[in-house]
């Protein structure tokens, strides 16, 4: 048998080699060894999936809820910047120590059947256990990829969300809305809270949801909101919370996002009550880094990781809200599997200088590929100084966003978007450069 790996970091390497595909889909193998481990949770547990919009949907949830004062488990994927990230209790990262411990009790159950699990399925068992032991209030998990065969789709949630539904992972998902709608549904649950804020949720899900008798609560039919420009109203079911502060994110998509986590908290209104100040407070204070971040200062630096076609029609849209800036710069960087001409369709035409980077993964599409691609979109640019437009390529998104950098003026704006890892990147050098 293997040592133990003394370090958070040589687990980490050690679980990327436990398995030989990155992605296999299917439930079986994380159930055994759950059952196992004696995975259960005593407390309400609200899963969330999507397209798009489940970290902000989750951010609000954990927001509000702890400003009730409950005791609340929060588990995201992927990371930014450290995987400790991707389980939280009370607000705060898990920590090295805890990790590791988790991990050896997830090792030795799966030691005993020799069931083989990804690097996925094995870090979400550790936190899912960490957070079965902690004695929470509350729990929130954000699922993967899919639904259906997310290894987070485990755990039977009190209250299953699905924030939006459209085209990404279609290797995986299917190539429809309809075939990706069913495996969203997959989180749903018979006889239990199921909410969908697609304003325009696929007939599979809807199908679904009524075949297994789910308790389904769409958004325009069981919950809405209306507004002006000073505050918000949410409408559900039996409960209506008037005069509410915008949420702290930003963008066109986070009132869907906050009345989604509303009907949640309608629905678990008797197990989990919550006051109509702590829903204003943890609106406003609510903080999810790389969502339409804009940071302070000259040139506005927007963060964002819109990657597949509906973020970035969002991302185009919130770009447009934000009113006249000289130049927009943009610092892009994709994984080669996802629908870059997409992705490039709704932001043609806003951007004037494209900074294109490489990702460090195998899975990455390269600069050079992704100045193709702009190419046959019938966007280009000449790399010369004081040209209205540009395309050029680098071997990091550090150095695409230095060169940005270096170029803007102070009523310019650059755009930082695509895979978590270019968002990652320039995170990681804002300090030295930004400050």
């Amino acid at each position: 048998m293997l040592a133990t790996p003394p370090t958070l970091e040589d687990w980490l390497q050690r679980l990327e080699s436990l398995h030989p595909k990155a992605i296999d889909m299917g439930l079986d193998r994380v159930t055994d060894v759950a059952k196992e481990l004696g995975l259960k949770f005593d407390c309400p547990v609200i899963t969330v999936g999507g397209t798009n919009g489940k970290g902000s949907t989750c951010a609000m949830l954990e927001s509000i809820l702890l400003q009730s004062g409950y005791h609340v488990g929060l588990y995201t994927s992927p990371h930014l910047l450290r995987f400790n990230e991707r389980g939280r209790i009370d607000g705060e990262m898990l920590g090295d120590d805890a990790y590791c411990k988790s991990f050896a009790q997830v090792e030795a159950a799966r030691s005993v059947s020799g069931i083989s699990l990804t690097y996925f399925e094995f870090t979400t068992l550790a936190i899912l256990k960490l957070f079965a032991d902690a004695g929470l209030d509350a729990v929130i998990l954000e699922v993967g990829l899919g639904g259906r065969l997310d290894a987070v789709n485990i755990i039977d949630a009190d209250v299953a969300i699905v924030t939006s539904v459209d085209m990404d992972h279609i290797d995986y998902l299917g190539d429809t809305r309809e075939k990706i709608g069913f495996e969203k549904a997959g989180i749903f649950r018979s006889g239990r809270t199921a909410i969908c804020s697609d304003p325009s949720p696929p007939a599979s899900l809807l199908a679904h949801a009524a075949a297994i008798g789910a308790d389904l609560w769409l958004f325009g039919r069981d919950f809405n909101y209306s507004g002006d420009k000073q505050q918000w109203n949410f409408g559900g079911r039996n409960q209506r919370r008037n005069a509410l502060a915008y949420p702290s994110l930003r963008g066109a998509n986070q009132l869907l996002n906050a009345s989604a986590a509303l009907a949640a908290l309608e629905a678990l209104r008797n197990r989990l009550p919550v006051g109509a100040q702590e829903v204003r407070s943890g609106l406003v204070l609510v903080d999810l880094p790389g969502r339409f971040q804009v940071l302070p200062g000259r040139p506005s630096v927007i963060l964002d990781v819109a990657h597949n076609p509906h973020a970035a029609a969002t991302l185009a849209q919130n770009l447009d809200n934000m009113g006249f800036h000289s130049y927009t710069y943009a610092v892009f960087g994709a994984m080669s599997d996802k629908d870059i001409a997409g992705v490039l369709a709704h932001l043609k035409g806003r951007i004037d200088h494209w900074c294109l980077a490489d990702l460090p993964l195998p899975r990455g599409a390269t600069a050079l590929a992704l100045k193709e691609l702009l190419h046959q979109a019938g966007i280009t640019g000449l790399a010369q100084p004081n040209a209205e437009s540009s395309i050029e390529c680098f071997a990091t998104p550090e150095l695409a966003f230095l060169n940005a950098r270096s170029r803007a003026g102070e009523n310019d704006r650059i755009a930082v978007f695509g895979s978590f890892l270019t968002v990652a990147g320039v995170m990681a050098a804002k300090n030295s450069v930004l400050h």
